[in-house]
């Protein structure tokens, strides 16, 4: 029996539906401030700095399914990220039932929000990964 690698198991990519894929990666990718890469198959990816990427899908023929989507960004970013949410006319929030509208968390010693994308995915941005026991 062969041995196991000793590297541990990392997320490579995700898909993402979509009811209009191009839409929703280039909105990810401008509040991001990344780049959509060219078509792969079906899918068009959103490369992400820590190598995983989003691969979004189109799904005209069935409801999209809320999925929750979090971004550890680099602080000096996120007013940006903010700025970019605000100049397209979406509402970030503080908290992710979206009560809290216009405002920014303060978690961890950080600073996060959550935002709607097209298709009503909940996105999360935070400055500090979650604190973990």
């Amino acid at each position: 029996m062969s041995e196991l690698p000793s590297t541990i198991a990392q997320l490579n990519h995700t898909a993402v539906f979509a009811t209009d894929r191009q839409l929703s990666a280039e909105f990810l990718a401008v509040i991001l401030g990344l780049k959509v890469s060219a078509p792969f198959g079906l899918f068009l990816p959103v490369d992400l700095g820590n190598g995983v990427t989003l691969d979004y899908y189109e799904m005209t023929n069935e409801p999209i399914q809320s999925q929750h989507y979090a971004f550890l960004v680099p602080d000096e970013q996120f007013d940006g990220m903010i700025a970019r949410l605000d100049a397209v006319g979406v509402t970030y929030y503080a908290d992710p039932s979206h009560t809290e509208p216009g405002r920014i968390n303060r978690l961890f010693g950080g600073r996060g929000a959550y935002f709607d994308d097209p298709d009503g995915h909940n996105m999360e941005i935070m400055t500090r990964p979650y604190a973990r026991p």
